[in-house]
């Protein structure tokens, strides 16, 4: 018969007592194996997982059981918890060392709670980011990995963030919010400091404060996104080790230049929502039927395909990055002429983002261009700057709207400059090309990115498009109008 297992009669925390009485009963539960003891005046009822899963899961429990009132401060309120090394600072009534079970806490004799400051858990508080900032500006006498202060240049960086994410508004509001408050805490210094930093990212005091290259960036008026110039870099690299297949565009033919930019702006439109039967696009296009109840739909197509059709404006890359700035907002501008709310041909002054994903600030979008374009000029022409221009211009999102057409523009121009092959992605391939991208973005995982190009170009090379019927069918033929649910991409054999 099963042995039935009866629920413990103690808590899975219990603290030690000064009363007798319950300090007798916790050592004969510890005594008949009912209880076992975590760290000193600390046990547990849970004699299954580990100590270290214990404690972490009952942290703040724990902490406020022992340290009513205690702060999270210094790093501990910036990092949001225990740093990588298992070290939590607390502001308490006297400085102390505590161990707990893959922990060390640090206890620091400092003032108690203010109004500002924010109640937490059980018997916690959280110090309010403008306290935290000036106690992590407060000098350390240790700067290994457990001091209980961030490096100056992460303080730093994190202001950056902050004026990047709200604006400079925000920085001016914890600074007026931290003079008040650090003649409370009695921390003239750590504000004189927080002051500076604060003024010289504004480009109101000397930048000699500042110790990082992102802060300098801000402070002369050409801020950028660090973490997406990281995640540039790492592509321009991987690209310049690839050997990447070069598949040479040689027709001369005008028909076949239409066919196939006709079918580039349609698929392009298409992806991003603006769907028409392909029968239908072909009359705007070629015939100018314009439909009276869509002017606007059918005018993004027409605006794609003005440009994607002209050789001259597709053999035009930029020389500088003053020039891919113009070059985006005159292309932006045709694009999206029929849409004046979207303000075609200037950059966003709104932040965007697509689900989880929140694309460069409105601030950062030029100096983010700027610095890009260092690793662009480093790459070799032809596929592998399209592949990196495409995915600079969508992770950027420059503009309100139209940023997937414009990428895939920027994209083929610098494949037609190099005499190369187009890339097409055809409704089928739509959730192919938007997950490599997610995938990109979030894990920094190129291949998959880079394989999805180079099968969308040999998809694109492998269609007849010396007349539209012909080609036409050729697409129908390989399921490029269904969508992704209803089939998958098939290539011609021999591709």
């Amino acid at each position: 018969m099963e042995k039935i297992s009866h629920p413990s009669p103690w808590p899975e925390i219990v603290f030690g007592s000064s009363d007798s009485t319950t300090s007798q009963m916790i050592r004969r539960a510890v005594k008949a194996g009912e209880l076992r003891k975590l760290a000193p005046r600390l046990y547990t009822s849970n004699l299954k997982d580990t100590p270290e899963n214990i404690v972490k899961r009952n942290l703040y429990h724990i902490l406020g059981g022992f340290f009513p009132g205690a702060i999270l401060s210094h790093r501990t309120a910036i990092e949001g918890g225990p740093s990588k090394e298992g070290t939590l600072v607390l502001s308490y009534r006297y400085t102390k060392k505590f161990t707990l079970p893959g922990l060390n806490i640090k206890l620091l004799l400092g003032p108690k709670a203010q109004l500002t400051d924010t109640p937490f858990m059980d018997k916690l508080f959280l110090a309010s980011r403008e306290r935290a900032l000036l106690e992590n500006l407060q000098p350390s006498r240790t700067r290994d990995k457990s001091a209980k202060t961030l490096p100056r240049a992460f303080i730093e960086e994190y202001l950056n963030k902050i004026c990047s994410h709200y604006g400079v508004e925000e920085l001016n509001r914890i600074r007026d919010r931290a003079r008040p408050l650090a003649k409370t805490l009695n921390m003239p210094s750590e504000f004189q400091t927080l002051e500076k930093i604060i003024g010289a990212l504004l480009g109101t005091q000397k930048t000699t404060v500042l110790q990082t290259e992102m802060g300098l960036a801000r402070a002369k008026g050409i801020p950028y996104d660090v973490q997406r110039l990281e995640l540039f870099a790492n592509l321009a690299t991987t690209l310049n080790k690839e050997i990447l297949p070069v598949r040479k565009f040689t027709s001369t033919s005008i028909e076949v230049l239409n066919n196939l930019a006709f079918f580039e702006a349609y698929f392009s439109n298409f992806i991003e929502g603006t769907k028409f039967e392909v029968d239908e696009a072909a009359d705007i296009i070629f015939r100018g039927h314009l439909t009276p109840y869509r002017p606007e739909d059918a005018h993004d197509i027409l605006g794609t395909f003005q440009i994607v059709s002209s050789l001259v404006e597709m053999h035009r890359v930029p020389s500088s990055a003053q020039e891919l700035m113009s070059t985006l907002k005159a292309r932006h501008a045709i694009l999206m002429s029929a849409r004046t709310t979207k303000e075609p041909g200037k950059f966003k002054r709104s932040q965007n983002r697509a689900g989880n994903t929140i694309f460069v600030h409105p601030d950062l979008v030029e100096g983010t261009i700027i610095k890009a374009f260092d690793l662009y000029k480093m790459i070799e022409p032809g596929i592998a700057r399209a592949m990196f221009m495409m995915f600079l211009i969508a992770e950027i999102h420059p503009f309100l709207d139209g940023n997937g057409r414009i990428a895939r523009i920027m994209m083929n121009a610098e494949l037609v400059y190099a005499n190369q092959w187009r890339i097409i992605i055809p409704t089928v391939f739509r959730e192919d090309y938007i997950l490599t991208l997610r995938r990109l973005t979030r894990d920094h995982d190129v291949a998959p990115y880079i394989r999805m190009l180079i099968k969308a170009q040999t998809f694109t090379a492998s269609i007849d498009y010396g007349t539209y019927a012909e080609a036409l069918n050729e697409l129908r033929a390989c399921n490029a109008f269904l969508e992704p649910s209803e089939g998958k991409l098939i290539l011609k054999p021999g591709n």
